[in-house]
């Protein structure tokens, strides 16, 4: 099994290093089947219909620079896990993320301010030992203290993006777990939202549906009426880079970061071989379209995974991050380590903040990832929120109380909590 974020031969983009470039002769779409009729394996749906501010795939990849070699089938916008078409419900306005540029041809503003980059960001950390307990409670609870209420929601279109690294089942602990996914959604559901859907570009695999599938997350997804929308073949807009550290002008993000109101980044508790830990910002690696990245998302790393995460991460601001740290991942990460009970959820609204709580929660030291220390220096011209713990008001569970001691590699353990 390779990681999802080693470089791989197949769909490597060739050419420009900007982006892929003119996409590969798409597959005929598969035939719709009868809103009776029992649900088939996962299938790609025809794409739906973009917005005005949203640009054809094949004319943008032309915008990062034509004569690259194709990076996957791009005929498919969307799976579907019931009979209407999966692009989720909502406005076709910009997101609520912020200002995102409204006649897509590049040039908009950041999508805002980090929440709360400015003051002590809260971050909450909830005990929740099993995922057959009554998980929506708790994401309720842990999103009161955090200070949001049902008018967070009320009226809202909300994006759920979990981390689907890998089509598995039996290793519980590789990919955020669909009971917690779905307690989120019943939380926001019940707060008023308009509509909430699920949508990721999974790394490894350009099959959305097998990934549902195997990873377990298919029956969930109907037994919710969850709609799920593959981000590795959305429409896609540009927009410029936020912080442009890899030197790419722009960025192309997915259409549906536009339909959403409120984005709700939802990453498993991880260490990364490479990056030390894989937590909130480093799960935005998902939402980056594999028809123009390619896969498993080459072009990010060939720029630097680091400088990537960080470009991301300045430019898409997502309204909340729910960590599943029920059953977290130590050593070999992000797909070879072993489970690690580690009994929290960790919620909060700025990026920086929740992932260097969430490092502590591993005994990790934030101000060793390299890609935390790079997003809280001022000294960069870089500030998206604060990872020192004077810098953060700790809500809920203690720190102490919870911390375990994750298994690093040998070439991640100098980032060891006091060490």
């Amino acid at each position: 099994m390779t990681d999802a974020n080693d470089p791989a031969p197949e769909g490597a983009p060739a050419g420009s290093s900007e982006a892929a470039g003119s996409p590969a002769t798409p597959e005929p779409a598969k035939p719709e089947p009868a809103a009776d009729a029992a649900p088939p394996r996962p299938a790609m749906s025809p794409p739906p219909e973009a917005s005005a501010a949203d640009v054809n795939r094949r004319d943008f990849l032309k915008t990062l620079g034509a004569g690259a070699a194709a990076t996957g089938a791009v005929g498919f916008a969307a799976w579907r896990v019931i009979a209407s078409r999966a692009k989720p419900p909502g406005d076709e306005g910009p997101v609520g993320l912020g200002s995102l540029d409204p006649d897509g041809a590049g040039g908009g503003e950041p999508t805002g301010p980090a929440p709360e980059a400015t003051t002590r960001p809260p971050v909450v950390i909830a005990k929740a030992d099993r995922y057959d307990l009554d998980l929506e409670t708790t994401v309720r609870a842990g999103l009161i203290e955090l200070g949001l209420t049902s008018e967070f929601a009320k009226g809202k279109t909300v994006m759920l993006k979990p981390n689907l690294v890998e089509p598995s089942a039996e290793a519980p602990h590789v990919n955020t777990n669909s009971a917690l996914v779905a307690a989120v959604a019943g939380v926001f559901r019940g707060w008023g939202a308009k509509a909430v859907f699920v949508a990721e570009g999974p790394g490894h695999v350009r099959d959305a549906g097998f990934v549902l599938d195997s990873s377990g997350f298919a029956p969930m997804l109907r037994e919710e009426k969850l709609p799920f929308v593959d981000l590795n073949h959305d429409d896609v807009f540009p927009i410029d880079n936020g912080a442009g550290l890899t030197k790419m002008a722009r960025l192309a993000l997915p259409a549906s970061l536009r339909r959403a109101d409120i984005f709700v980044n939802m990453p498993k508790l991880k260490t990364h071989h490479w990056a030390v830990a894989t937590l909130s910002m480093k799960n935005l690696f998902g939402i980056m379209p594999g028809v123009v990245y390619g896969w498993p998302k080459n072009v990010l790393h060939w720029k630097g995974i680091i400088p990537s995460i960080v470009d991301i991460n300045a430019t898409v601001r997502p309204s909340l991050s729910i960590i599943d740290g029920i059953v977290g991942m130590e050593g070999d990460g992000p797909i070879m380590g072993k489970p690690r009970s580690s009994g929290v959820i960790v919620m909060g609204r700025n990026m920086p903040s929740v992932d260097a709580t969430a490092c502590r929660v591993m005994k990790i030291d934030p101000e060793k990832v390299p890609y935390l220390k790079l997003a809280s220096d001022p000294r960069v011209g870089i500030n998206l929120g604060p990872v020192r713990d004077d810098l953060i008001e700790q809500r809920g569970e203690k720190i102490a109380d919870v911390a375990q001691a994750f298994e690093l590699i040998e070439s991640t353990e100098g980032a060891r909590l006091g060490g």
